[in-house]
C-alpha cells in the first residue's frame, strides 16, 4: 500500500476524468495491475460548500487506483489549476506501450517535449520508455550523451531512434 497518495483537484469533471484514465490504463497493452474505483462519495443535499453552487452529485473525493498506483480526486471547482510543476511519470516497458499511452492522453500538442504531455483535463504525464533509462545509465558517458542529445529533440520518444543514437548512427 502507497503510503503517499496524490490528491487531484478537478473543476467539477473529477468522475469524468477518473472513469477516463481507469479506461485507459485498464486498456494499455502492458498494464501490470487493474485500474479501479475503490470508494466513492458524492455532495448530498445539506452539504456547505462555500463559493460553490450546484455540487449535489459531484465527486466529493473518489479514491482510484491505476496500474495499483493509489490517487484521491475531487470536484473542487475552479479554484486550483493544474500546472507543469507537477506530472506523473509512465515508464513503458516498450514502444507499443509509449504509442499507445500517448495516443490516449496526449491532448495539447504544443506541450509536448522529451515525453511530456498534457492531457485533456490539464494534467501533466511523462511518457518515458524503460530503455531511456537503460540507455542514459550506460557507463559509457560518450554513448549515454548521444542518447540524451538525441532525446531532447523529440516529442514522443521513439526507442528506435534513442537506440541508433547510441550505437554512434
Amino acid at each position: 500500500m502507497n503510503k503517499i497518495t496524490p490528491c487531484l483537484w478537478f473543476d467539477m469533471n473529477c468522475e469524468e476524468a477518473v472513469n477516463y484514465y481507469i479506461s485507459t490504463f485498464n486498456g494499455s497493452p502492458n498494464k501490470n495491475a487493474e485500474s479501479k474505483i475503490i470508494s466513492l462519495q458524492r455532495y448530498e443535499e445539506g452539504m456547505e460548500t462555500p463559493g460553490i453552487d450546484q455540487m449535489v452529485g459531484k465527486v466529493l473525493t473518489v479514491i482510484f487506483e491505476l496500474n495499483g498506483q493509489r490517487f484521491m480526486a475531487l470536484d473542487g471547482g475552479p479554484t486550483f489549476k493544474f500546472t507543469e510543476a507537477i506530472s506523473f511519470e509512465i515508464e513503458c516497458d516498450d514502444q507499443k506501450e509509449v504509442d499507445y499511452l500517448w495516443e490516449k492522453l496526449s491532448a495539447v500538442p504544443e506541450f509536448e517535449q522529451c515525453g511530456w504531455i498534457k492531457d485533456k483535463f490539464g494534467v501533466s504525464w511523462q511518457i518515458v520508455p524503460k530503455r531511456l533509462g537503460e540507455l542514459l545509465g550506460d557507463p559509457d558517458k560518450e554513448k549515454a550523451q548521444r542518447v540524451m542529445n538525441a532525446m531532447l529533440k523529440m516529442k514522443k520518444i521513439e526507442v528506435d531512434e534513442l537506440e541508433k543514437a547510441y550505437k554512434g548512427e
